[in-house]
């Protein structure tokens, strides 16, 4: 981190967000949830974490976090429902995604709950593969030539880079291996 100490806020509505503050605590970087629009300038970077993309829309508009997250310009890392709200169309009207990335998602690419499943995830900036933990997990349809691919399964990619935003369609914060969330501080303060 080079001697600059981020302050991430992890918006705090539904999903495993603790477990988030966990990874972040463990690698020594702040972190705080977000429920409020005036904390989302407090922070260098956000994160968005799973939940359920449909019941996020509509928490984000009721408790008015969409125009301060409209407006946030600092890096943003969504994990599953959040990799959606991050992408240009989700597929899905009910959904209201952030337009960050210029990435097209199925919200139900791999099926229902039960179709849940863990698999490897090939990094490319480590030789060690990734526990990917994929649950109701989205899949990324489309992207463009500027997205860059960090993670990969079965030749698919699952984890990717556009700009200062981070996707995985999978939740790194459920395993105990923090090295998605150190990439994320390491590549943008």
């Amino acid at each position: 981190m080079g001697g600059i100490f981020p302050k991430i806020g992890i918006l705090g509505l539904q999903g495993a967000f603790q477990k988030h503050h966990e990874m972040f605590k463990g690698i020594q970087v702040e972190a705080r949830f977000i429920l409020y629009p005036g904390q989302i300038r407090e922070c260098d970077g956000l994160v968005l974490p799973g939940g359920e993309s449909t019941t996020m829309t509509k928490l984000i508009s009721e408790m008015h976090l969409r125009d301060e997250l409209d407006a946030f310009s600092g890096p943003i890392f969504g994990t599953c429902a959040g990799a959606i709200l991050l992408s240009k169309s989700a597929g899905d009207s009910r959904v209201q995604t952030l337009k960050r990335m210029d990435i097209r998602i199925d919200r139900k690419g791999y099926g229902r709950q039960v179709d849940s499943f863990i698999q490897s995830v090939q990094l490319t900036f480590d030789k060690t593969p990734f526990r990917g933990i994929f649950i109701r997990a989205p899949r990324i349809v489309d992207f463009s030539d500027g997205v860059e691919v960090l993670g990969e399964f079965e030749g698919e990619a699952v984890f990717l880079r556009d700009n200062n935003n981070l996707l995985a369609t999978f939740h790194p914060e459920l395993s105990n291996d923090a090295r998605v969330h150190q990439y994320f501080i390491d590549q943008f303060f």
